[in-house]
Parts: C-alpha cells; structure tokens; sequence
C-alpha cells in the first residue's frame, strides 16, 4: 500500500443489535447502525482532525481502525494489516489515547507502567530509555514518574497516556479527546508536542475531539462524521463557511472594569450582557486582533477571550443548507 493510502477505509458499516422494552414482558431486537458506508484515506504523515457531535460514530470508527471492533461489511487496511485479522502484529505499529480511559495501571508508579509496557511491547532497552527520556522532558513528567497514577490529576494522568503510546514508537497515532477536562496548561503541552511529535517523526495522527481550538492548531486537514457518514472532507477554513454561505460565528468574550450598555463597533454584534460581561458575535474568517484593538481603543478593557463556534452548530448549519450534501476532498 502506497503512502496515499497508508489509513484505507472502504465501504465500512458497523450494527449493533441492541434489545428495547416492548412491553411488560417482551423486548425487541433493534439493529443500531454506528457507521454507515464510511470511505476515506489518510496519507502517511498527516495530522487528521475527526470531529462530530455524540454518538456520530468517530469511537467506533477508532476502535475499528484499532482491531477492538470488527467492521460488519466494508474493508480497512492500517499500513498494510487488517485490524481485526491481525490486531497483535498492528499494535506494535500503532498508539491509543483514550480520554476517558487510562491504559496505566491504576495502582502502579507511572515509571512501573512504563516498565511493564516496554516489555509487553519487547521494546529494546536503548530505544526505550531513549523515548522515555524525550517523553519525560517534553510532556514534563520527570516529577510525576514515581507517582501513583490514582493521584495524578486529569492533566497529569492524560500526559503519562500520551508517553505510554509513544514508548514503542508507532507510526499511527489515534487520540480520542486526548484534551478532555484538561486545564489551559496542559492543553497548550499536550498540542505542542503533538505538533513536534508530527513534524520531527513524520507520526500519522487521527485526533477525535470536541474542542474546534484542538483541530484549529494542530490540523490542516478535518473530517466531520455525523450519523455514522462523512458529512465534510478537506481544511477547517472550508468548514466554517459551509452553511448558508455565510461564515460561520465565533465569539469574542469581553470583561469590562465597569457596567457599560452593549459596545458599538465595526464587524461584531453583542449577543448577550450580564453585568460588566459582554458576548460579540463576528464572521469566523475574521481575524479577533483588529476587533480587540478597537475595544481596547475605546473601553476600560479588563479581559478576553474568543470562542470557537461548537460541531454542532456547525454541522446544523451544514444541514441547513443541504440535508444530503457531503462535501469531499478532491
């Protein structure tokens, strides 16, 4: 398989048979479908926001990519393998972050997980000491590593996951929601080293998450799946103005030093106000920065901050337009 096809997802669906109550007694067999003809490839190198409200089908789709699920039709090739014919041979070629759950053991020093995995992945001890020390350095564990992981905080714990899927030096990388429920800190160095990690080792990585701010640093390239289908393929600029060919919004939160009445100024419009708290409203092409300086300019400015428009929104915009376009890379 060439490098333009290094992740291949052809034709793939995922059922799932659940049973509903149907009266006092009885209950039904209900077919779920979680993905619904899902096509799509990722070169070798790339860095792939895959993004879509709950319950749109991107776990499944990583857990399909991973060998977890098998696809109920439809072909899947990571570097060469089929995931779910030969998950063992796969895993010594691929990482995983879940969010929601470690892959540490919970009782352990970090440093003994890291140990135990070195040897379940036969890391050779030079390349091991060696990733080990760059992970440490540039996720800032080296103070953390003689920890319990049941005492690391959130941010802490979601940087020693990060090192647990590098030890082996993968060449795929799949994080879902890598920065949820982290602080500001942790997320801004858990996407630069993400960004160095891509650039310097040529990682391929498929990023799932809810924060637009995750994809807008870190990813030229956004997939959005709703529905269990591809609903938009190609870079987050086209994604915000698809809709009714205006922009999509993002909102610029200001904190005045007093009450004032709803600001006046070029290109924004205040949506909301709750004391000396103001919401504006501007086109998502639009750089923040001049918007910033006018109110700065004019306004006893005490903070701000700008906010992404949510997936959701986007996405009902997009079904606004068309419920049935699917906008693809050519």
């Amino acid at each position: 398989m060439g490098d333009e096809a290094f992740i291949e997802v052809d034709g793939v669906e995922k059922f799932f048979d659940v049973r509903r109550r149907a009266g006092l007694l009885r209950r039904e067999r209900h077919r779920v479908r979680a993905v619904d003809t899902l096509s799509f490839t990722v070169p070798r190198g790339e860095m792939v926001g895959y993004i879509g409200p709950n319950g749109a089908g991107k776990s499944t789709t990583i857990k399909m990519l991973t060998g977890i699920l098998t696809p109920s039709a439809g072909r899947i090739r990571v570097a060469g393998i089929e995931p779910a014919r030969e998950r063992s041979r796969l895993a010594h070629r691929i990482g995983v972050v879940f969010g929601q759950r470690t892959t540490l053991w919970w009782d352990l020093p970090l440093i003994d997980s890291y140990r135990l995995m070195c040897r379940m992945y036969r890391i050779e001890e030079r390349r091991y000491a060696e990733n080990l020390d760059r992970c440490v350095e540039l996720l800032e564990l080296g103070g953390l590593l003689e920890t319990p992981v049941r005492q690391l905080s959130l941010g802490q714990r979601m940087r020693g996951d990060i090192a647990a899927a590098l030890l082996h030096d993968p060449e795929v990388l799949y994080l879902d929601e890598p920065t949820i429920g982290l602080d500001v800190v942790s997320k801004v160095k858990v996407r630069g080293f993400l960004r160095d990690l891509n650039r310097d080792r040529g990682t391929t990585v498929l990023l799932t998450t809810h924060d637009l701010t995750d994809i807008e640093q870190l990813c030229r390239r956004v997939m959005v799946i709703d529905h269990g289908r591809i609903v938009y393929d190609g870079e987050l600029k086209g994604l915000h103005a698809v809709g009714d060919g205006a922009a999509a919004e993002r909102t610029l939160v200001v904190d005045l030093e007093r009450e004032l009445p709803p600001l006046e100024v070029e290109s924004a419009r205040v949506v909301k106000v709750e004391g000396a708290r103001q919401w504006l409203a501007f086109p998502a092409g639009q750089s923040a920065a001049p918007l910033v300086a006018r109110i700065a300019e004019r306004y006893p400015l005490a903070d701000l901050s700008v906010r992404e428009p949510d997936i959701e929104s986007v996405i009902a915009r997009m079904y606004a337009r068309d419920p049935s376009a699917v906008t693809s890379r050519p």
